[in-house]
């Protein structure tokens, strides 16, 4: 009979178990859905170098020391450890162990009291996760959850949680925290003894705290590193010498180096636990003191800040971040971050403006430009020395940051064309200004940070592309177009602990504790990318090769003669009213931008680019890069020699005997012919020139005069330097000179300007122009009324009368030139 009945209730209690296995997954199934586990904790945010040391760290939104670890933090002897004293077959069970829950209940019923635990370090973890009264009913959710936990993440992610959260009193949870508040260094560089120690005191955070109950602890961390031994989960001789080590510990402040960098990555990336700088901490250390050390020095003088950014031009990642002398310095605003500070570039921005004008083939750096009073329609800009040079080149105006030429070459190239420049190197205040800007913005008449400026000056170390400079680490290869996934894959090897079997996939991240921060910093940072052709690699070597010149009064008085000069090519800049001094340099493997002066705004006497930006961008090359002199940058091809005339830096034509030999790039720059000498018929004397109309038969001869533009002759003349003037033109000629090339160029007063009178007062206006070398007399007409007759270059006063006024020249031989002016009533 019971063998009849038999298959019958196997068939029974088979149905049976399946219904109930299934029923398991569905109630599973809805818990999963309706009820997932809540693993959202807030962690402090953690700012790493490249090497992934902590250089700052921030309390969690609920002010705790909660420092997330990564899973390479957690190493054989910290696992063992905590799955000995916690949970030893956390690596088997689901969640909940069923045989540690019976007999903890047996017990406690037994003995009416309890007397041992029996939760896994899951259940430990939901308990961290959801604190709740230790009730019955809240036990049986704790074990669903519990198993939840497990289906949702592997055993590693659920130590790591558990390490994570585990408290040490006070405002610190996690052992990382605790590794790093009390050993001042990361849980994977832990001892055994230190490891067991951070074991025990989370069961007794009060009582067992660190720094001040050491003796106690001592004597609890060698009772446990006994019972490890007899477990033997440790080797004999490992725990002999962790119960010798001693404890002297005590509660340490969290790092807070590189604060401006830190501040800035944690605003950008707000929700991330870790943020991986590409700071040096090296470096940023050295910088940090070094800007310290020069301030100190400095505010003698009122000078009572600087900023400092590295760039290395290879990775294009920054290495060194200095916002502020000191951060908690409340003298002169330490917390301003000088690195995104707007300010104004003085004379920075000049070598952006030459290299453009080489691409236009507009100059070459032996051309010869006018360094004399120059009035551009009412801007009248001076040079930093108030002095006035004459005739010089390009190279030259370049070298000693001359302002006259460069607003000349702005002129000649288009301002439009410099501001579309900045705009593709994204300086954003030159956007926002974009249509106020003038002729002025070469000499700092627009809104800069020491960021932008220093990657221009990257982009001419990397042949003229441009890039915007990261400040993670962990740009390459993620960021290259069509990197295959081995690379990404090998990259991570050198990051993590990721396994040389695993492959890179979509889920690669969360296996090396990037998981919660790589995919937004890989969206942020990829938008950063972007790379500009900025300037051709053929100019870029000759902005270098004339900034890396030795010989240049920006080089700061006695430097040569003190301090080891670094191989760099390098510009400074001083901005109105000397609020602002910069120092910008770079060689192949760094660029450094160095900003000095008061986030204030009050200016000083003293300060300059030169004498007090400059020797600090020096130390700190000297300091980062010392041996790199023998690497430099590589002459293009396209970069040719041609011999051009020493007068005008032109091709010399058949009147020029001065020739030198000058850069050009082939196919770009300009082919123009030297016309700095002009042939004139003059009589024997050389009292008369004769043009050839009025050419008589004989007693006359050819000679070459200079042709000088009349901007240089009126310097020549307000200075009173000797010149070679042409002969006055024959007076019984009847030719008319109608071109307008050499017409006379009225300066003063400003053409479409406005002008108030006040009622009480017979104010004078002054009349001043500028007329080629071969005008001896000028006439003045004001609405085509005859004013004065007057010698080329002498200023002329008359008394304006209210309204339009119509304005006139005309030289000696005809050539004529108008403007026109608002005179109104105050």
């Amino acid at each position: 009979m019971f063998e009849r009945i038999n298959p019958k209730l196997k068939e029974i209690f088979k149905r049976r178990c399946i219904k109930v296995f299934f029923a398991f997954i569905v109630v599973t199934a809805v818990l999963n859905l309706f009820f997932p586990p809540k693993v959202k904790v807030p962690y402090s945010t953690l700012i790493t170098d490249k090497k992934g040391e902590i250089l700052h760290a921030f309390l969690s939104t609920d002010e705790k020391w909660r420092m997330f670890v990564e899973l390479k933090e957690i190493t054989p002897t910290l696992r063992k450890a905590i799955l000995a004293k916690e949970d030893k077959y956390f690596n088997y069970h689901f969640g909940v162990n069923p045989i540690a829950i019976f007999r903890a209940a047996f017990n406690n019923v037994t003995k009416n009291r309890r007397t041992s635990g029996a939760s896994t370090i899951t259940m430990q973890v939901v308990r961290m996760l959801n604190p709740d009264e230790r009730t019955y009913w809240n036990k049986i959710s704790e074990i669903i959850r519990a198993i939840q936990l497990e289906i949702f993440y592997s055993k590693d992610e659920i130590l790591q949680m558990y390490l994570n959260l585990v408290p040490y009193g006070s405002n610190i949870e996690g052992i990382k925290s605790a590794s790093y508040l009390y050993f001042q260094k990361s849980p994977d560089r832990l001892s055994l003894a230190e490891v067991t120690t951070l074991v025990i005191i989370p069961n007794r955070p009060t009582s067992l705290r660190l720094g001040t109950k050491n003796p106690l602890i001592v004597e609890e961390r060698n009772k446990w590193l006994k019972r490890f031994q007899q477990a033997k989960v440790f080797d004999i001789q490992l725990i002999n010498d962790a119960l010798r080590e001693p404890l002297t510990v005590a509660r340490h402040e969290a790092p807070k180096d590189a604060p401006h960098l830190s501040l800035r990555l944690k605003k950008q990336f707000a929700d991330e636990a870790i943020i991986h700088s590409s700071v040096s901490k090296a470096t940023q250390t050295k910088v940090e003191q070094m800007v310290a050390n020069y301030v100190n020095r400095t505010r003698a003088m009122n000078i009572n800040n600087a900023a400092v950014l590295v760039i290395n031009n290879e990775t294009m990642q920054v290495e060194a971040y200095v916002g502020s002398a000191g951060f908690n310095d409340k003298l002169d605003g330490g917390q301003v971050d000088g690195v995104q500070a707007i300010r104004s570039p003085g004379s920075a921005l000049k070598p952006l403006l030459y290299a453009t004008a080489f691409d236009k083939g507009i100059i070459t750096p032996k051309n010869i430009i006018n360094d004399v009073p120059t009035n551009f329609n009412g801007f009248e800009p001076e040079n930093f020395d108030r002095k006035f040079n004459g005739k010089v080149s390009v190279e030259f105006a370049l070298a000693n940051s001359l302002n006259i030429p460069a607003v000349k070459v702005v002129k000649d190239l288009g301002k439009t064309t410099l501001i579309e420049q900045l705009k593709k190197a994204d300086f954003q205040t030159v956007k926002k200004q974009e249509k106020d800007l003038g002729l002025s913005i070469v000499l700092g008449g627009c809104g800069v940070t020491l960021e932008e400026m220093t990657q221009i000056y990257a982009a001419f170390a990397n042949d003229g592309n441009w890039q915007k400079c990261s400040f993670l680490s962990i740009s390459p290869p993620f960021f290259k177009e069509g990197c295959p996934d081995e690379s990404r894959t090998g990259w991570l090897l050198g990051h993590s602990n990721l396994k040389k079997q695993d492959s890179w996939s979509e889920t690669t991240p969360s296996k090396f504790g990037f998981a919660r921060i790589l995919p937004p910093l890989l969206e942020k940072e990829g938008k950063q990318k972007i790379t500009e052709n900025l300037v051709s690699p053929s100019a870029t070597y000759l902005i270098t090769e004339i900034l890396a010149q030795i010989k240049r009064p920006d080089l700061p008085n006695n430097f040569d003669y003190t301090y080891r000069l670094p191989k760099i090519a390098w510009k400074t800049g001083t901005s109105f009213g000397r609020r602002d001094a910069w120092s910008i340099g770079y060689n192949k493997k760094y660029t450094v931008g160095v900003w000095v002066g008061n986030f204030s705004g009050e200016g000083v006497p003293e300060l300059s680019g030169a004498e007090i930006a400059t020797p600090l961008l020096f130390q700190i090359f000297n300091t980062i890069d010392y041996n790199t002199s023998s690497v430099w940058f590589r002459q293009p091809k396209e970069v040719v020699s041609r011999q051009v005339c020493a007068e005008s830096g032109d091709l010399p034509s058949e009147y020029c005997s001065n020739k030198i030999l000058d850069y050009s790039i082939k196919n770009i720059s300009h082919t123009r012919k030297c016309t700095h000498l002009k042939k004139f018929y003059v009589n024997l004397s050389e009292s008369m020139s004769y043009c050839t109309q009025c050419l008589p038969v004989d007693g006359y001869k050819e000679k070459l005069y200079s042709n000088l533009a009349p901007e240089l002759i009126s310097f020549y003349e307000l200075k009173h330097i000797l010149y070679e003037k042409i002969p006055t033109h024959n007076p019984n000629c009847t030719r008319f000179f109608k071109t307008a090339n050499n017409a006379p160029i009225i300066t003063n007063p400003n053409n479409g300007s406005e002008y108030y009178l006040s009622q009480n007062d017979t104010q004078q206006m002054q009349l001043a122009c500028q007329t080629a070398n071969d005008v001896r007399d000028v006439y003045w007409y004001i609405n085509d009324r005859l004013l004065q007759k007057t010698s080329a270059n002498k200023p002329v006063f008359f008394t304006p009368s209210l309204g339009k006024l119509k304005i006139s020249c005309t030289d000696d031989k005809g050539r004529s030139s108008s403007i026109s002016v608002m005179v109104k009533g105050e």
